[in-house]
């Protein structure tokens, strides 16, 4: 089966939009391919779940996604909650399935000059606040993430002073642990109750959204990859060619008069623990990091979705907590089983990227 799913690509704003603040933007769009190849041992009923990028905004858009998935039913469908899209295939007993799904899209770095007079026409529609700053599974508002919040911003009188004293709490007290699986759970409560504030990028950022939640500012997770070497001087905020390992996933709030700030905390605790064999807070590229990684991001990167709590169509074993990584359940002796997706090499998946230069 081979079918394609054209992603209508939005207008490109004024390069002026995300003029430079205190450090150059590149703001030249470029374009990359991404392609991720799913392949499962044996024979029997299974199926198998991409995450195929639907955001489209002023610095990133989607140009077209294809998929090829032979003897399987497929079809590309998007979250119901999030837009998140998703390619289903199921089989119902070809030897050793295979799903490839290549997409092809545009990027630019982003950043928000926070020093520029707010506008009054950047507001949030009622139902996309209420969407942002609901609780989720892993993400809980209320209790020690409330309490928690509360105390950080106590001193805050404006949403981005609350946003920024969340965003240096997170900064100074917790760490990168290269020993957790993946990107990490986002277990935020658990993090918080056990005083254990270690973890990747999908423990640290989800813990800033669920702080900026719970104290009434929307957040959000965006959940994506790298595809680009950075371009910034820091080895370890980017990955090229082979990409299997590299999803990471970042963070928004959103601010009235100037829309959704991207942050970015996760990735300046990597930068201490990972640039030069290691570093501290005091140092010059650490604290250039953290000035940057608060309002701007370097567009290395392709963001998939923003999606928590994602049923995946067909399912047995229950919904998953992000869409980040390819997904697959297979049955055998009428036993369904979810597949570990933190496991490439035993579930076996590839995902590569190349620019494509115009």
């Amino acid at each position: 089966m081979d079918r394609r799913l054209f992603l209508k690509a939005t207008a490109a704003v004024s390069a002026a939009s995300i003029a430079p603040f205190g450090f150059a933007a590149e703001e030249k769009w470029r374009t990359f391919e991404v392609t991720t190849r799913v392949e499962l041992h044996g024979a029997g009923r299974a199926h198998i779940w991409v995450p195929v990028p639907t955001v489209n905004t002023d610095y990133q858009t989607v140009l077209a996604s294809s998929f090829t998935a032979d003897g399987a039913t497929a079809q590309i469908v998007q979250d119901p909650v999030y837009g998140a899209g998703i390619l289903v295939a199921e089989f119902s007993g070809k030897d050793k399935p295979v799903v490839e799904l290549t997409s092809r899209f545009s990027t630019r770095d982003r950043a928000i000059d926070l020093n520029a007079a707010p506008s009054a026409s950047v507001t949030l529609e009622p139902a996309e606040r209420t969407k942002y700053l609901a609780a989720t599974d892993l993400l809980p508002t209320d209790g020690i993430v409330r309490q928690t919040a509360v105390e950080i911003t106590k001193d805050a009188k404006t949403d981005l002073q609350k946003a920024r004293a969340i965003y240096d709490w997170i900064v100074e007290n917790t760490q990168r642990d290269p020993k957790v699986r993946g990107c990490g759970v986002g277990d935020i409560k658990a993090m918080l109750e056990t005083n254990n504030l270690s973890g990747k990028c999908g423990d640290l950022n989800a813990l800033f959204v669920g702080l900026a939640r719970s104290v009434g500012i929307p957040a959000r997770d965006v959940y994506g990859i790298r595809v680009a070497d950075s371009r910034l001087g820091y080895k370890s905020l980017g990955k090229s060619g082979d990409i299997t390992k590299a999803q990471h996933c970042r963070a928004e709030f959103f601010l009235a008069g100037y829309g959704w700030v991207p942050v970015d905390p996760a990735d300046v605790r990597k930068v201490v623990l990972e640039e030069n064999g290691g570093l501290p807070l005091s140092d010059a590229k650490v604290e250039a990091a953290r000035k940057r990684l608060f309002g701007s991001w370097e567009m290395n990167w392709l963001a998939y979705n923003y999606a928590h709590d994602v049923r995946l169509p067909g399912e047995a074993t229950g919904k998953v907590g992000f869409f980040m990584y390819p997904n697959a359940e297979v049955a055998a002796q009428g036993k369904v089983e979810r597949m570990d997706s933190l496991d490439p090499e035993n579930f076996k998946y590839t995902i590569t990227a190349r620019e494509i230069i115009v």
